[in-house]
């Protein structure tokens, strides 16, 4: 019988030393490029915010009319019956896209969600059977719901005008505590 050979098996070898010290050196390269490419601390970043003011000088206005603010409340409060793309709901709530009546008066515009609107409405040629739509926007600041109708007359492709807080608060205003809603027929005989 032949000796039988003897069965491989595991053998524990030492890292070469060389090899660590490459793997030391590449990661040392690594990080010393990082820190020289990345911009972390480098001047031209920092340099332009020498104090906090300097830094709140170049910050955007957190007042006023606010896209952002604007699309936020929309998304809220008009978007369950208008949709987020403002393209209405066939029979119930008119589009805003394309719409004479976003696109017109913002005396008229700013009236509706602040005391709301009944009736039939026309829209493009096609009839809305409001029964009544809720005075939506009484409870917002003049701030908020000019950024809402601001966000509405241009968006989707409408480029109307601003609505500022200033008309907003005109507006509020000249209607008093006014809990009817608006007919079309008022809002139409408005300048």
């Amino acid at each position: 019988m032949p000796p039988e050979a003897a069965e491989p098996g595991v053998a524990s070898l030492p890292v070469p030393v060389w090899l660590m010290v490459l793997v030391f050196l590449l990661l040392y390269a690594g990080m010393v490029f990082f820190d020289r490419y990345s911009g972390w601390f480098a001047v031209e970043v920092y340099e332009p915010y020498t104090s906090l003011e300097d830094l709140r000088a170049y910050q955007p206005p957190s007042e006023g009319v606010s896209a952002e603010r604007g699309r936020a409340v929309y998304e809220n409060i008009c978007a369950l019956c208008h949709g987020s793309d403002g393209r209405g709901r066939p029979g119930q709530a008119p589009p805003f896209v394309g719409s004479e009546w976003v696109l017109g008066s913002p005396n008229r515009m700013i009236r509706i969600p602040l005391s709301g609107l009944s009736g039939v409405v026309k829209v493009q040629g096609a009839e809305y059977n409001l029964s009544s739509m809720p005075n939506m926007g009484a409870g917002l600041s003049d701030e908020d719901l000019a950024s809402v109708l601001t966000y509405i007359r241009q968006s989707w492709g409408n480029k109307a005008a601003a609505i500022t807080a200033e008309q907003v608060k005109a507006v509020r205003a000249q209607i008093g505590n006014r809990s009817q809603p608006w007919t079309v027929e008022q809002l139409e005989a408005l300048p």
